[in-house]
């Protein structure tokens, strides 16, 4: 329509060299017809450019929530979505856990993490899916439980889903990665290798020395438990993508990152009041992994330390390994998350 308008004849008089009028509109409808036929002919006229290159090719409602599909080399990805309030380029991942589901992110729904970031001008990016993942690349399906396809979800989250999320005007370096349990770890570990696209890590209640003896087959039980996946198709032991995926190991490439890293004690706080046998197990079970988590997060603290890398550590004095307790780490770790996004 705009180079429709611009061919348009501006004026029926005749010009000052006195040409009849009837002669000057044919000269004119002649010229735009022949401006008009390459577009007909399918053939875009180089002054036909709908919007500068840089200009997001779609844009939802800002402060607005969607569900995307996303390509990627694993088939199509759900992720959810909460855009900026304001329109911001700055964006937030937020990693699920270890039983992470297909249909919603776990922040979506059992926490008040949309309400959190609702007035603020950052995208929250809730990838859905990879149960068991890490949130790494690994080198085969699961061998146990018949997958399909070889879980690729660091490939995704540093290449894929930024190069998707950039066409909503998604910053690919204006962005913050936070995560509970497995994706404590994937967090740090998505930051440390991809420095240009993350300004700042969360890990609440991760495993953080994953290659400390016993570890290994700690998260072998956890993940065949959650789903029957098979560590031993995600990494050999000790190999160098093992070692590559352990906080613990990977601690230095973590220098100038601003960080905010929590594990609570495991002793039942005031999210934790089970009334059924059911309740009493799971609870057992949530003391027992932050137990775990808090000491592979007081070993990760002593090794940065030893590093001179400085970062924020919360050890709540009470809290098991449940969201409600992650819901309130995220809001403390909120302010820096925005401030080194610069998205108030």
């Amino acid at each position: 329509m705009r180079f429709g308008r611009a061919a348009a004849p501006m004026s029926t008089k005749s010009d000052r060299r006195g040409a009849p009028r009837g002669w000057r509109n044919r000269i004119l409808a002649v010229g735009a017809a022949a401006l008009a036929l390459p577009i007909a002919a399918g053939v875009a006229a180089p002054i036909a450019t709908a919007a500068p290159v840089h200009a997001p090719v779609l844009r939802a409602p800002a402060g607005g929530f969607e569900d995307l599909m996303v390509p990627s080399s694993m088939g199509p990805i759900k992720v959810q979505v909460q855009w900026a309030a304001r329109g911001g380029n700055a964006a937030l991942y937020l990693l699920d856990g270890l039983r992470a589901r297909d249909d919603r992110n776990a922040w979506s729904f059992e926490t008040n993490a949309l309400q959190q970031f609702a007035n603020d001008n950052i995208t929250l990016v809730m990838p859905v899916g990879g149960q068991s993942s890490f949130y790494t690349d690994w080198y085969q399906p699961s061998n146990l439980n018949g997958q399909k396809i070889t879980y690729k979800w660091e490939t995704f989250l540093s290449k894929e889903l930024p190069a998707f999320l950039e066409g909503y005007g998604v910053s690919r370096t204006n962005n913050a990665v936070a995560g509970l349990s497995m994706g404590g770890s994937g967090a740090l570990a998505l930051a440390a290798y991809h420095r240009d696209q993350f300004k700042y890590a969360a890990s609440y209640s991760g495993y953080l020395n994953i290659s400390a003896p016993g570890m290994r087959e700690a998260i072998r039980i956890a993940m065949l438990d959650a789903g029957k996946y098979n560590v031993d198709s995600m990494a050999a032991p000790w190999s160098p993508a093992w070692l590559r995926m352990d906080p613990f190991v990977f601690a230095p490439q973590l220098k100038g990152l601003p960080m905010y890293i929590s594990a609570a004690s495991g002793l039942p706080g005031q999210f934790d009041q089970p009334n059924s046998a059911v309740g009493v197990f799971n609870t057992g079970n949530a003391m027992a992994l932050e137990a775990l988590s808090l000491v592979n997060t007081r070993a990760f603290q002593a090794r940065l330390a030893s590093l001179g890398i400085p970062a924020t550590f919360d050890f709540p004095a009470q809290g098991t390994h449940s969201w409600k307790y992650w819901e309130g780490e995220l809001f403390k770790s909120r302010n820096g998350i925005l401030d080194a996004l610069g998205a108030w």
